[in-house]
This record gives C-alpha cells, sequence and structure tokens, in this order.
C-alpha cells in the first residue's frame, strides 16, 4: 500500500500525520471501542458518500454510540482531508472511537467525547496483470465474531485470516460457514452462474457494502441479472465465475480459487461487462455534487 498523504484530521484539527498523537486511555485502542469506514475518491470526488456516512451512523448506533458529527459536517471533514491533494484517485479513511478516559473499564460505558480520526492515501489502481489473469484466492472456516455487518476497528480476526492468503501467495482468503458462502477476509464476494451475480445477501454473518450495492446498480445498467440470495460452498467451487468486491479493488476477478481454475481461468466475460459499466459510470457522475 502507499504511503498516506502527509495531512491528518484528529479531534478537529488539520495536522501533519506524524504529530497525530492519541491518548493510551483511548478505548479504541484498549478495546478496539470504534468504528470505521473507507471511501473511494476519483478525481478529488467522494464516490458514495451518503452510503457511507450512513453505514457509519448505523455501525455507531450498533454499538451505543451517537454518531458525533452531521452529515454536512462529516462533509466538511472530509472535503478538507481531500482538496489539499489534489484531484487525483485516492482514499479517505475515517473512524470513531469511544474516547480516552482515566484507567481500564468495561462498563458502564462512557460518555465522554469522541475520538475523531481520518487520512488520505493514494488509491490503489487495479494492475494489468490483474486485469489479464485475475487473481488467485483461498478458503477457509469463517473465525470472526457474531457481528460482521458492524463496520468495527476489530479487525484482528480479518487481519490473521488474510494472512493465510499471504501464505499461500494469494490476494484474498474466502470465508465459509456451515457449507455457506459469506464473504472474504476484506471484501464481498460475487459467484457467477449461467450468466447471473449471486451475492450472499444481508444479515449479521456480513458487512453490508456499499461496493457490493453498487455493483448491484451497475449489473442491472449492463443488462446483468443480480440476485442477492444464500450461496453455498458448492456453488462457490462450481461457479463460472468469482468477482470480489471492496471500496480499494472496485471488482476484480479471481481465476483460481484452493490451486484450482475457475471457470476457464481466465477473467470471465460477465466480470468484464461489470468492470467496463463501473468505469461508465464513474466518468459520468465524476462531475455531480457528493
Amino acid at each position: 500500500m502507499a504511503e498516506p498523504f502527509p495531512t491528518c484530521y484528529l479531534n478537529g484539527a488539520y495536522l501533519p500525520l506524524d504529530e497525530a498523537r492519541i491518548s493510551p486511555f483511548d478505548r479504541g485502542f484498549l478495546y478496539a471501542d470504534g468504528v470505521y469506514e473507507v471511501m473511494p475518491v476519483y478525481a478529488g470526488r467522494p464516490f458514495r458518500f451518503e452510503a457511507h456516512c450512513e453505514r457509519l451512523t448505523r455501525s455507531l448506533a450498533e454499538i451505543r454510540m451517537r454518531d458525533p458529527h452531521t452529515r454536512e459536517e462529516w462533509r466538511k471533514i472530509i472535503a478538507g482531508l481531500i482538496e489539499p491533494n489534489g484531484a487525483v484517485d485516492q482514499y479517505v479513511y475515517w473512524q470513531v472511537t469511544r474516547g480516552a478516559e482515566r484507567g481500564r473499564n468495561h462498563a458502564p460505558l462512557p460518555d465522554i467525547p469522541r475520538t475523531v480520526f481520518g487520512f488520505c492515501a493514494p488509491l490503489p489502481a487495479v494492475s494489468a496483470a490483474t486485469l489479464q489473469s485475475g487473481l488467485k484466492c483461498v478458503t477457509t472456516t469463517d473465525t470472526r465474531w457474531a457481528r460482521c455487518d458492524i463496520k468495527s476497528v476489530a479487525l484482528l480476526a480479518n487481519v490473521l485470516l488474510r494472512q493465510l492468503a499471504a501464505d499461500a501467495d494469494a490476494a484474498e482468503t474466502i470465508l465459509l460457514r456451515d457449507g455457506e458462502l459469506l464473504e472474504a477476509s476484506a471484501s464481498a464476494v460475487h459467484v457467477v452462474i449461467g450468466g447471473e451475480v449471486l451475492s450472499p445477501p444481508n444479515s449479521r454473518k456480513i458487512l453490508p457494502g456499499t461496493t457490493r450495492s453498487v455493483i448491484a446498480q451497475v449489473a442491472e445498467r449492463a443488462g446483468v441479472q443480480f440476485r442477492s440470495v444464500q450461496v453455498s460452498e458448492a456453488q462457490l467451487r462450481s461457479a463460472d465465475e468469482i468477482c470480489l468486491s471492496a471500496a480499494t479493488r472496485e471488482i476484480q476477478p479471481v481465476t483460481w480459487l484452493d490451486g484450482r481454475p475457475v471457470g476457464t481461468g481466465r477473467p470471465g466475460p460477465v466480470w468484464r461487462r461489470l468492470f467496463d459499466e463501473l468505469q461508465r459510470y464513474k466518468q459520468e457522475v465524476q462531475f455531480s455534487p457528493w
């Protein structure tokens, strides 16, 4: 991943990233008591700002926190982060933790000033090798907690699951539970069967992906049938195509799964239609208000 841009936001101030400091008693540091968002920015314009803010507010509510900022306040904070970097492709990361209290306290949940932190970094471009050859992935049993619908900063399980892919020289780890496809360690997963895209439905087992909702939209534009439906492990392993989607991935083809080719072992035609339609959609909204 590329180095972040040099300016960050912390609790009301923009400052050099190297000067940002939080208390060691911050509950995000001690308990991972917080949530976050990651949003792509194309040519300096945030992509799906409203959807990302809605998910942040929902995640906060699920851990019994009020959103510390209004939508317009978030808009100003994020604009202040991205505008100094110019009209470039980047992503913005921002998080809210419950804040810092003296000492270590499990309960009751304290009503203290929240810690708000954000930064930007160059958006990873989809490599020519990925577009031409696709990605290798591995599968494993899901070991995460029971509330994966909350975009929590508690990502240790995801980190360890992603390391399984790194150990196998693969790009991602696709997660299974009780014979059912869920998602990947840091991506949504879509399978293509008979020209139709199937994507596991929202539940407490998976994160409601903002990019996944974009894929559903561009599928309709491209004339591709998209269904949000439970997908079995057997369907995953016999799929004609498999795709990953995420804010920093867009949509990418999976061509090898657990050492076996997916379909022809090359990026498939449905993925290509979705990818191309997404690029057209991005161009259409590039100059519209966000």
